[in-house]
């Protein structure tokens, strides 16, 4: 079976933290094709983690159902589906759910608060100790069916648990006091009968604590679970609502003053990952954040658009077509300085030189209308042109540069091998202007 890195980034063959290799077996044929994870158990416990997270990730990514089995071990994706392409899926929950992301160690525990709708991470390995930052679907199945839960009464085992508590009732299985004991036995035999007390007695007064801080408390509560229902109710939401949910927020933090804060353009990207609107982000970003003062504003905000735009091909096209709609919005104020505007985007490295390229080549009605856009590339053409000399340029020099190595080396032995000797008087002429040279430098 062979055993593989838990952080398969890490290619160090003495790397501790091992787990065994992923296999699946397809089964069936038609609709009822299923793809059983054979040792999921296995890779579970090398994990730390329940089997039915990895297998529940990966119905997620799939966008398949999943069934559990834990009587006979079988955890299974509908549909047919690679071992290669389910481990490549394991290393995405590996790094999302297991690995710590300070010291990247998978020793880590997922603490789950159920009251308060929130998932921590601990790490032992460094000690680590900090909220759970993800908006994948995965964490609601968390919140349902934290670590601590006993996997008998998990999935599937909980509809077999109530089959069974419904078949006691019916064959009147009762203990000696003529009572029914399947709800002891769905509580893992705990009885919970009550016990006369004083406490019990009609007396007892009960009081609760009215303190401010009490009060406080409790309002936080209220609000932590009430923020935290809405995120699986915002993902159902059509993109253009959660796009505007974003916006608010954005304009919220610019309107105070805070957008140039750390943990604030975090904050706005974590949101935007939990909106699943992240690549779209700099469309809202061009729009909120630009006006006829843009290259200054460009400066400003440079980190901030480069937590959207780095390595993001796709965000960087969106945020090309933000900038048609600043430009067309303040053409008096921007249009001539559209190469300028280029200019600086392309020094920060907030765009790259193929994402110009790729815009150049076509003119969209997309953002603006086609017009305006023919405008802005009529505009952009020295720029474009200036992008297109200087790649030219750069691949003759490599390409001369090659040559001239290989040519010098060659010439070197060549001159070496059929060197001519050298009158007398020339030596001594060649000796005098050394001399000379020397004096010059000595001079100076």
């Amino acid at each position: 079976m062979g055993t593989l890195n838990v952080n398969r980034s890490v290619s160090d063959v003495f790397y501790r933290y091992k787990m065994p290799r992923l296999m699946a077996k397809v089964e069936g044929k038609g609709n009822g094709i299923k793809t059983v994870i054979v040792n999921m158990a296995e890779v579970a416990k090398a994990l730390g983690r329940p089997p039915t997270y990895p297998t529940k990730y990966f119905g997620c990514e799939l966008g398949a159902q999943t069934q559990f089995d834990f009587k006979n071990e079988r955890f299974i994706v509908n549909g047919s589906h690679d071992a290669v392409k389910l481990q490549d899926l394991l290393d995405g929950f590996i790094r999302k759910f297991v690995l710590c992301p300070e010291c990247e160690n998978p020793e880590t525990d997922l603490l789950v608060s159920s009251k308060r709708g929130t998932i921590s991470q601990g790490c032992k390995a460094c000690g680590y100790h900090g909220q759970l930052e993800s908006n994948h679907k995965l964490i609601t199945f968390i919140l349902k069916n934290p670590p601590n839960l006993n996997p008998a009464v998990q999935g599937s085992s909980l509809t077999e648990g109530k089959r069974s508590k419904r078949s006691k009732r019916t064959n009147g299985e009762t203990n000696g006091d003529g009572k029914d004991t399947s709800a002891d036995a769905a509580d893992g035999g705990d009885s919970f009968a009550e016990v006369p007390t004083e406490e019990n007695d009609d007396s007892t007064k009960w009081t609760a604590d009215v303190s401010d801080e009490a009060v406080r408390a409790r309002m936080q509560d209220l609000t932590d679970g009430a923020k935290n229902m809405t995120i699986s109710d915002d993902l159902e939401k059509p993109e253009k609502e959660r796009m505007n949910i974003l916006y608010e927020m954005v304009k919220g933090k610019k309107n105070a003053g805070m957008l140039d804060n750390v943990q604030t353009q975090k904050d706005i990207l974590v949101e935007a990952e939990r909106l699943e609107i992240k690549t779209k982000t700099p469309l809202i970003l061009a729009e909120l954040l630009f006006d006829q003062n843009i290259l200054s504003q460009i400066k400003k905000h440079r980190v901030l658009l480069l937590r959207f735009t780095l390595n993001d091909k796709k965000a960087q096209k969106y945020f090309m077509g933000g900038l048609e709609q600043v430009i067309a919005l303040h053409q008096d104020a921007l249009m001539a300085k559209v190469p300028s505007i280029f200019k600086v985007l392309y020094d920060l490295d907030i765009l790259t030189e193929s994402t110009f390229m790729e815009w150049a080549d076509k003119v969209s009605k997309k953002y603006v209308p086609k017009e305006i856009s023919q405008e802005i590339h009529n505009k952009a053409a020295p720029f474009i042109k200036w992008l297109q000399e200087a790649e030219s340029e750069s691949e003759e020099e490599s390409s001369e540069d090659d040559v001239e190595i290989e040519y010098t080396d060659r010439m070197q032995t060549t001159r070496q091998a059929v060197a001519t000797p050298v009158s007398p008087a020339a030596q001594a002429k060649r000796q005098d202007n050394e001399e000379e040279d020397d004096f010059d430098i000595d001079a100076i």
